[in-house]
């Protein structure tokens, strides 16, 4: 339950519903207040009630009921957390509220709540960022975290010869989301950003995850509409699946032009446990020959299951 929040089906004597009433219209104060109970003794509003629900943790917002539209109150929390973006870094509640499709009074709720557990930050213009503590949160045992950390060392000696671009990426919602990249700065054009996603069908690393994925996740994008990213993207169902089982034949893609015109990228897969959990790839300049790099892509992930085997004895 949230701080100074009362979940509908605890019933209150009367005097502490005017009591908390009185804390939300002065703006969340309630949960802080002191107050004069009937003897003239001081307490913290809401008395003995009003301390437990003060000591709730912010995060537990699974407690809280859901909205009239049915809609849970996590779900809600996804919502204002998804309005964030790499181009769109700082917010106001109100901003949030408009791109999350909520009520004013629901997001600046909300945001407020989420600033107390540290999940936002807020700055001194009262404007809003994603916080540390989600950032911390995140980390906490986490599969991502723990093949990053193998990959690195290895992606760099990749990057040290190759000055280009090196990436690591996994499957994500029928997406590659980059979990990394190293990158020098004279390599060619490259849109790919770490916590980025790109289209399966237009990315070499996208092509490598499609290839090894679930067959129904693959036949639930060969049936979908295959956008033009660049001028090199497969948009052709037939061909986009010679291409995937000529990926699972020789271990590796080479994608001129997927994503623009001056690029290739190349990319192979990651496995543990007999299963493909990720794509190490680079991006090269289209007139560069792709296979010494794909060479060194191949060690690398070899290297890097190496240190998965390693992690999990």
């Amino acid at each position: 339950m949230w701080p100074g929040k009362v979940g509908a089906a605890q019933k209150r004597p009367e005097n502490q519903q005017q009591t908390e009433g009185s804390g939300r219209r002065a703006g969340h104060a309630g949960a802080g207040r002191v107050t004069r109970a009937p003897g003239g003794s001081q307490r913290a509003a809401g008395g003995s009630a009003g301390r437990h629900l003060h000591d709730q943790r912010p995060w537990q917002a699974s407690r809280m009921a859901n909205s009239p539209s049915g809609e849970s109150m996590i779900a809600r929390v996804v919502r204002v957390l998804e309005t964030f973006s790499d181009d769109r870094t700082v917010q106001t509640a109100s901003e949030i509220g408009r791109r999350a499709g909520l009520p004013s009074a629901t997001a600046h709720r909300l945001v407020d709540d989420l600033v107390a557990a540290g999940i936002l930050e807020r700055d001194e213009e009262y404007r809003v960022r994603l916080g540390l503590r989600l950032w911390e949160l995140a980390l906490r045992g986490s599969t991502a975290l723990r093949l990053r950390q193998a990959a690195l060392p290895h992606m760099e000696t990749v990057q040290a010869q190759l000055r280009e671009h090196t990436q690591l990426a996994v499957l994500e919602r029928d997406e590659a989301l980059f979990l990394e990249r190293l990158s020098h700065p004279a390599a060619v054009s490259n849109i790919t950003r770490v916590a980025g996603r790109l289209p399966l069908h237009a990315s070499s690393s996208g092509l490598v995850l499609l290839a090894h994925a679930d067959p129904a996740l693959r036949e639930r994008v060969l049936t979908s509409p295959l956008a033009t990213v660049g001028p090199g993207t497969i948009t052709d169902a037939r061909a986009l699946r010679r291409a995937l089982a000529d990926i699972r034949r020789t271990g590796s893609v080479v994608a001129p032009g997927s994503i623009e015109a001056v690029s290739t990228g190349v990319a192979v897969p990651i496995r543990e446990g007999g299963e493909v959990i990720a794509a190490l790839s680079v991006v090269l300049p289209r007139e560069v020959d792709p296979q010494p790099a794909l060479a060194l892509l191949k060690r690398a992930a070899g290297a890097i299951e190496a240190e998965l085997r390693l992690s999990r004895r």
